[in-house]
């Protein structure tokens, strides 16, 4: 799905990651932890591509990222599910119409959606909430809002940024169980996330590979987790 080779990315006049190499192959199921700073975020992004790579170069679905204009760059992340940590939304929409915004946007019925996006809705816990504006969700309603607008779609990889940051432990356990869920479908999940006891209870039901940001690389983390 994604792949890394030798990437390197600088900022500010210092290299924040160094030599990464990376493969997320289709269905696979992978954590990416490390402290703050470490460049989980910056992994994501250049991932889906809001940053390019200093050196090296990043392979989404077999293309070359840096061949690709701002249309083609748009089309293929609608085959990617991106949850930010700052949950961007429009405030003047319901919550509702926040989730499903990618299947308008897609050109997609929505009357022949509205199935899907009721169950997701019930999932995440926001069924009561469909009407709410943005402004008047807690953190923990937006962290949830903005994973099921991320998997609306049902993409082919799932790229989520401390998904379950901001939400008690039960729910943690029903979005991980969503996660779960996709990638028991056949979908690629990379969550970046400080949660060891999250990625802990994740490695009980699925295969999952945890990697380690530490000294500027990705590294494969020890059994210990």
């Amino acid at each position: 799905m994604i792949e890394l080779e030798q990437v390197a990315y600088s900022y500010g006049g210092g290299e924040l990651l160094s030599d990464v190499s990376l493969r997320l192959n289709p269905g696979s199921f992978h954590f990416l932890t490390g402290p703050s700073g470490a460049g989980k975020t910056t992994v994501l992004k250049l991932c889906y591509g809001e940053l390019q790579p200093t050196t090296g170069r990043i392979r989404a679905f077999e293309t070359d990222m840096r061949a690709l204009d701002r249309d083609q760059m748009a089309l293929m992340r609608r085959r990617m599910g991106i949850v930010h940590q700052d949950c961007r939304f429009l405030d003047h929409l319901p919550v509702a119409d926040n989730v499903a915004l990618p299947l308008t946007v897609s050109g997609r019925d929505f009357a022949q959606e509205s199935g899907n996006l009721s169950e997701l809705l019930s999932w995440v816990g926001l069924s009561d909430r469909a009407d709410a504006r943005p402004p008047e969700l807690s953190g923990g309603e937006r962290q949830r809002a903005a994973l099921a607008r991320a998997v609306i779609m049902s993409p082919d990889i799932v790229l989520a940024d401390e998904p379950t940051g901001n939400v008690d432990w039960d729910m943690s356990q029903r979005l991980l169980q969503l996660l779960i869920e996709l990638n028991r479908m056949g979908k690629t999940v990379l969550i970046a996330t400080h949660d060891l006891a999250l990625i802990r209870a994740a490695k009980s039901q699925v295969q999952a590979r945890v990697l380690r940001i530490s000294n500027r690389r990705v590294q494969l983390a020890g059994a210990d987790l």
